[in-house]
């Protein structure tokens, strides 16, 4: 048996003790023991030498397998914001997601992977994983008309016949950067994962960006997710699950939802989604199949200011309704969204399918001959998505939404329901906005590092008046939302086709990315009334220009 090499030093070392201790004591045969002695002196430092030529083969060896490995790594898809599938690295007014998401890291350089062992993903406080993540990011936004915003308010881009629809705009920004942490543990049955996520895209002051550009700080996502056995339990701020899903079932995980790999804050007309508290139960039947039931945050909503109000209750209702300016409105009940989704894998290619539902409630109070009156209302919507593998690197992601009182989930582009008046106008009822949205496109990993998107995104909203027969009232007014005469922001429909690419310049797993990426979209937008003389549509052409820097 060999022993360690700081055995033999030692023995070495106490050797010259052993000599000296045989020069102070000679005795008759002390000449053969001085002989021996020198004789097993070289016998050790011969073993000593032998041991050092081991241990540098054996340095050889483990540098050459490091290499061989390195050699041999799999690519691996970019990670945006966490989570199992295509990475992404998120005030319904301004946002965007990470774009990075299909694009296939470099494989690593052994300089690479010897400096990655200094800068792990994770670290651990007690038995819990942390891991931080986010993106460092700047957009030069370029936009034919003037909206007056970061993100791009869809429903309000201006009409050629005013100031803003005749002037340009070029605005630079580092908002989007967003930091996040995720935490994970597993003690006994229980698997639990927190998530906490933020941005710099929060309530500015209105000189903000004259000198300081200190941009504030905002609340994106905030969760705890339990995992035990087949159920999973969920709290906290998150995607909505009418936000249409990447894969992982019903996961929570940014990198999991879709939201399009549009660099613009608010991402692409026919979108449905919110981010809001809620709670969710999921029963995982195996590993394709979840179910779920969510109750999110309920926020009755008459429009962004485009709906019109009985005028001898309007007083009443503006306490009631949020037209983009209440934060507390009085709600029936949470919006209860039950949930299915599908994943698997077929011929090596990805397939995710689901199916949502929404309930919703309205009430309000109106003071009607001197009684106090209430009315309520329950509105209804249906969500479906696929994303599918059509050929290799290439998907086809498709979603749909159909909503009686849901148009608070299109972007807030248009109202839930309207408040009309009854034949005699003494009193009130609830009557819902019918609205839908879509979303079709491609993503296309082209190249290892070169990704290409497209999509076609539009909302509509119908119509929904009567006569405003309430006292005071002028002759021929009306109620409602897109009646006649009605002003040019009560939209019938909103489209709008985006050409994107995304390149990944370096990708290193332990210290994260670097790529650039190009949005171009063409964006309209249509009223219910045209005067007459006015154009019948708005319409802009803008380009987003990003360099992100995609932490770990």
């Amino acid at each position: 048996m060999r022993l360690p090499r700081a055995a033999w030093i030692f023995a070495v070392a106490l050797l010259p003790g052993f000599a000296f201790a045989q020069q102070a004591a000679p005795d008759a045969s002390g000449a053969q023991a001085s002989s021996s002695l020198s004789a097993e002196i070289q016998q050790l430092r011969a073993l000593l030498s032998e041991q050092q030529k081991q241990l540098a083969d054996q340095q050889r060896q483990i540098a050459q397998l490091r290499q061989q490995l390195n050699a041999a790594a799999p690519a691996m898809p970019v990670n945006a914001a966490g989570g199992s599938s295509a990475p992404r690295l998120m005030n319904a007014s301004l946002d965007t997601p990470p774009s990075a998401s299909a694009i296939v890291e470099p494989r690593a350089t052994p300089a690479d992977s010897d400096a990655s062992a200094e800068s792990p993903l994770s670290f651990r406080i007690g038995g819990a994983d942390f891991t931080p993540g986010g993106i460092m990011d700047f957009d030069a936004i370029f936009r034919t008309t003037n909206t007056g915003n970061l993100g791009t308010n869809f429903f309000a881009i201006p009409f050629s016949n005013t100031i803003g629809g005749n002037i340009t705009e070029t605005r630079f920004t580092a908002q989007n950067s967003r930091v996040s942490l995720k935490a994970h543990e597993k003690f006994g049955e229980n698997d639990v994962t927190g998530y906490v996520e933020i941005d710099f895209l929060g309530n500015d002051a209105s000189n903000v960006e004259i000198t300081s550009n200190a941009h504030t700080l905002r609340q994106r996502l905030y969760w705890v997710d339990v995992k035990r056995g087949k159920w999973e339990y969920f709290g906290g701020q998150a995607w909505s699950w009418l936000t249409p899903s990447r894969s992982g079932g019903l996961s929570p995980m940014p990198a999991d939802i879709f939201y399009s790999s549009d660099f613009d804050f608010n991402y692409q007309a026919g979108l449905t989604w919110t981010r809001a508290p809620q709670f969710r139960v999921v029963y995982h039947r195996d590993q394709h199949w979840a179910f779920g039931v969510a109750l999110e945050n309920p926020q009755q909503f008459g429009g962004q200011g485009e709906v019109t109000y009985p005028f001898a209750f309007n007083a009443q209702l503006a306490a009631q309704i949020d037209q983009g300016a209440l934060a507390g409105a009085p709600n029936l009940h949470p919006d209860i969204i039950p949930k299915v989704a599908y994943d698997t894998t077929w011929h090596d290619k990805h397939y995710h399918a689901e199916v949502a539902g929404l309930f919703s409630g309205f009430r309000i109070t109106n003071l009607a001959a001197g009684s106090f009156v209430k009315h309520s209302l329950e509105g209804q919507g249906v969500e479906a998505a696929t994303n599918l593998e059509v050929f290799k690197n290439f998907r086809f992601l498709m979603s749909g939404f159909y909503s009686s009182g849901g148009g608070r989930y299109i972007f807030g582009m248009g109202p839930d329901l309207v408040v009309l008046p009854n034949a005699a106008g003494t009193d009130l009822f609830l009557s819902p906005v019918h609205s839908g949205s879509g979303i079709a496109g491609f993503e296309y990993q082209l190249f290892p590092h070169t990704m290409f998107y497209g999509y076609y995104g539009a909302a509509y909203f119908r119509r929904n008046f009567a006569p405003d027969t309430t006292a005071g009232a002028p002759m021929g007014s009306f109620a409602g939302f897109g009646y006649p005469s009605s002003a040019n922001n009560n939209n019938r429909d909103i489209q709008e086709p985006t050409l994107g690419w995304t390149q990944l310049f370096w990708k290193q797993p332990q210290f994260g990315a670097l790529q650039v990426g190009t949005q171009v979209s063409y964006l309209t937008r249509s009223p219910w009334f045209v005067a007459p003389g006015a154009p019948k549509n708005a319409h802009l052409v803008m380009v987003w220009e990003d360099f992100r820097f995609i932490l770990p």
